[in-house]
C-alpha cells in the first residue's frame, strides 16, 4: 500500500475513535454502584449540563475536554499520592462536577428521582433542560432551594486567606496573622477545618448551603477534616464531623498527629470519638482526651 493510503487509513481510524469516544461519553450515565474511576469519567461530562450551553461564546471540544479534566483532577487530587485521603462521598461528587457547584444533599434529591425515572439522558442534562427540568421536589428540596444553595469552591488565590500556621501552639491566619478566636459572632457559629494531604491547614466559619468543608479544597481529596473551637488561638475542641468526607477515626488520629507534631497540648483539648450507628452512619460523642 502506498504512504498516502497509509496515511488516509490512520485518519479515519481517528476520525472513528474520536466519534466512538464522544458517543460513549455522551451515552454515560452515574450509577449509585459505579466504582469511584468510573465516577471520574462521567466528571468528564460535567460540560453538557444546561450552565454550558447558556454560554454566548461556544466553545470547542477541546476546550471542554480541557475544562471537564481540570475539575475531575481537582475532585481527585491527593488520592494518588495518599491512600488514606478521604475524598468527597457520593452525592457531593455531584456538586463537584455540577459546574453551579450545587449544594450536593440538595442534588441528591433530584438523582434519586433521575435514577429511579429510567430516563435515558445525562443527570445534569435532565435536570436543567430534559426531562427532569420541570419536577419540583418541594416536600423534600424545593427548585429554588437548589438553585439559591451553591457551595463555594476557593481557588488557590482565594484559599490562602484561610491558610492556618501554628506557632508556639496558638492558631493564626498565614497571611494576616490574624488569631483565631471562634466565639466572635454569632453564638450558634460552627467553625470547620480542613487538612489538605500535603499537610495544610485551612479553617473558616461554616454557612450551610454556601461555604462547606468542600469549599477550601474545591472538592479536592483531604487526610482530615472536622470542626473546633480556639479561643484567643488556643485549641479548646475538635470533631471529626464532616458530611462531606465522612471522615474515618484513622483520618482523625491523622490530625492529631499532625497537631502533636506542631506541639499542640491535648491535655485539655475537648475530643469526640466516632460511634457508628445500626446504618453505618457515624455520630459524634463529645469526651476529654488525656494523652494522645
Amino acid at each position: 500500500e502506498s504512504p498516502r493510503h497509509d496515511a488516509a487509513a490512520l485518519r479515519l481510524q481517528k476520525v472513528y475513535k474520536s466519534f466512538r469516544t464522544r458517543r460513549q461519553l455522551a451515552d454515560c450515565a452515574v450509577l449509585v454502584e459505579q466504582s469511584w474511576w468510573k465516577l471520574l469519567d462521567f466528571a468528564l461530562l460535567n460540560r453538557s449540563s444546561v450552565s454550558f450551553f447558556d454560554i454566548e461564546k461556544q466553545e470547542t471540544a477541546v476546550s471542554k475536554w480541557s475544562r471537564a479534566r481540570s475539575r475531575a483532577a481537582k475532585v481527585g487530587k491527593g488520592l494518588s499520592k495518599d491512600d488514606k485521603a478521604q475524598k468527597l462521598a457520593l452525592q457531593h461528587w455531584l456538586e463537584a462536577i455540577d459546574p453551579r457547584h450545587r449544594y450536593g444533599h440538595n442534588l441528591h434529591y433530584y438523582y434519586d428521582c433521575w435514577l429511579h425515572s429510567e430516563s435515558k439522558q445525562p443527570f445534569f442534562y435532565w435536570l436543567d433542560v430534559g426531562e427532569g427540568k420541570e419536577i419540583n421536589l418541594e416536600g423534600k428540596c424545593s427548585r429554588f432551594k437548589l438553585l439559591s444553595q451553591c457551595i463555594k469552591y476557593l481557588g488557590p488565590k482565594e484559599r490562602e486567606d484561610y491558610e492556618v500556621v501554628i506557632e508556639d501552639s496558638k492558631f493564626l491566619y498565614k497571611k494576616n496573622r490574624q488569631i483565631i478566636d471562634t466565639s466572635f459572632g454569632p453564638r450558634d457559629a460552627k467553625w470547620i477545618f480542613v487538612l489538605s494531604t500535603t499537610k495544610t491547614l485551612y479553617v473558616g466559619q461554616k454557612k450551610k448551603g454556601k461555604f462547606q468543608h468542600s469549599s477550601f479544597l474545591a472538592g479536592g481529596a483531604t487526610s482530615a477534616a472536622g470542626r473546633l473551637v480556639a479561643e484567643n488561638g488556643t485549641l479548646k475542641a475538635i470533631w471529626p464531623h464532616s458530611g462531606h468526607y465522612r471522615p474515618t477515626e484513622e483520618n482523625f488520629q491523622e490530625f492529631k498527629s499532625f497537631l502533636n507534631d506542631n506541639l499542640v497540648d491535648l491535655t485539655d483539648v475537648k475530643v469526640s470519638i466516632l460511634q457508628y450507628d445500626s446504618d453505618k452512619n457515624y455520630t459524634t460523642s463529645p469526651c476529654r482526651v488525656d494523652t494522645l
